[in-house]
């Protein structure tokens, strides 16, 4: 009987430690929205950046950008956690400086123009706690409609003649947001 009781405990205990060790190696599906960054220089030879953002890549999926994106309403620049924007060099946004560092990049989409925020808050979810007294540097930029249309939100960097420009695109949508050095 006292064999059959330690045969059972032992028995038990190697079922529950393989039970264990199966569902440590189940990882989560991709996510629907998964993240991406982009930086400039867009060389990943080139280590010295000067601007780089992280931030998640939702689909239309048969949605109309305005239910995504809502205009007049501050967005999150993507899905999930609001856009991480690091500069590493001190860069202008309009006339206002702003110091190197990590902030959160904020845009409010309109039908003719959008206006690109930077907030000193960071590790936000979406633009549900979004606070305006924590802006650094607001711009407004022009709306351009591009010949393709794009199924995922993106954004990009190119060099301009006085510093870098901030490209996103999302269905046929283009806005371009300079930075100045």
């Amino acid at each position: 009987m006292k064999t059959k009781s330690i045969i059972s405990t032992v028995v038990m205990a190697f079922i529950m430690l393989i039970s264990l060790n199966i569902n440590a190696q189940e990882f989560a599906p991709m996510d629907k929205s998964p993240m991406d960054g982009a930086s400039f220089p867009t060389s990943y030879k080139e280590a010295n950046k000067l601007i780089k953002v992280i931030y998640s890549r939702p689909q239309l999926n048969g949605r109309s950008l305005e239910k995504l994106a809502p205009n007049g309403e501050v967005w999150r620049t993507g899905a999930n956690e609001a856009a991480e924007l690091t500069l590493y060099t001190t860069m202008a946004l309009g006339d206002t400086k702003i110091a190197p560092g990590t902030y959160t990049f904020y845009v409010i989409p309109g039908e003719k123009e959008w206006t690109a925020i930077i907030s000193k808050d960071l590790n936000v979810w979406g633009s549900y706690f979004y606070k305006q007294e924590n802006d650094v540097a607001r711009i407004t930029v022009p709306v351009t409609e591009g010949k393709e249309s794009l199924e995922a939100f993106s954004m990009a960097f190119t060099e301009s003649k006085d510093g870098v420009h901030m490209h996103l695109g999302w269905d046929t949508v283009r806005v371009a947001v300079p930075f100045t050095k």
